[in-house]
């Protein structure tokens, strides 16, 4: 059996019973730092081999984990932080599991990506996880002309030496957007900033910012008034706009704040 177990995020204390009760039981734990994840399990007394799994070696452990599930072993996977698989290695590993028809599960605890929405302010009823900011600035910018049309709140993880470039290119977007800036959960120093881009941009730009960063970003609120077109007919205005039907579909679903799939079931009803 494999367990994709949680760990924290900061304070050792927020592991649960049954992650310490999992990891103790295990044949092996594999974890990206050995040195890392050494300090936490010296806390709670779990004296279990380690073995390397990050992305880097990844897919050449795989068969071998494998291997030693299908002999029955008990395996644990961490991550340095939170769960794995979120941001984290271990979906190549699930995937692999599902093909070879191995059990495994997940044992839930910390996450920074929710904590951090938690504390955030902005609405928790629809929110989306778009992970890692890509690199290039031209990347970053169409994500965000995406996401500022997206009716809930979005939840993004950035790196500290590019988090106040990051927010420029948002000012210069929507500089009056709402936004939370989450740092260092769960430890001494946690933090969560709250306001619009162009009022916390002075503020994070004064001193070099260090920690973990989680960015959130208030969803369009218009969307709620905004008064559309038939679906057909706002595909057709898309269309003529210069997107092909399947582009026009999905951002006709983005800007209605609807699945994509009620837009093609309505066009498809139609053309019947």
């Amino acid at each position: 059996m494999l367990y994709f177990v949680a760990t924290p995020i900061g304070n050792l204390a927020d592991i649960t019973f049954r992650a310490v009760a999992t990891l103790k039981k295990c044949d092996y734990i594999l974890c990206e730092d050995t040195r890392y994840s050494k300090r936490l399990l010296t806390a709670y007394e779990i004296d279990k081999p380690l073995k390397s799994y990050h992305k880097f070696n990844e897919q050449k452990r795989v068969d071998e984990i494998i291997e030693d599930l299908k002999a029955g072993k008990e395996i644990a996977l961490i991550s340095d932080a939170g769960t794995p698989g979120i941001c984290d290695p271990g979906t190549r590993l699930a995937l692999a599991c599902i093909e070879h028809g191995l059990p495994f599960t997940s044992i839930p605890g910390p996450n920074a990506a929710l904590t951090a929405l938690v504390l955030s302010g902005l609405t928790t009823h629809r929110f989306q996880f778009l992970g890692f900011l890509p690199k290039k600035p031209k990347e970053i910018k169409s994500l965000f002309e995406e996401l500022l049309h997206y009716p809930g709140t979005t939840i993004v993880y950035e790196s500290p030496h590019r988090l106040v470039k990051t927010l420029l290119l948002l000012k210069t977007l929507d500089p009056g957007r709402k936004i939370a800036i989450a740092r260092e959960l769960t430890k001494l120093h946690e933090e969560c900033l709250r306001g619009t881009v162009e009022q916390l941009l002075p503020q994070l730009e004064k001193a070099a910012q260090k920690g973990e960063f989680v960015l959130l970003i208030e969803g369009k609120k218009e969307f709620e008034q905004q008064e559309w077109p038939e679906i057909p007919e706002h595909v057709e205005e898309l269309q003529r706009e210069g997107l092909s039907k399947a582009e026009a579909i999905k951002k006709a679903a983005e800007l209605r704040g609807v699945p994509k799939r009620e837009i093609y079931n309505a066009i498809h009803k139609l053309s019947k």
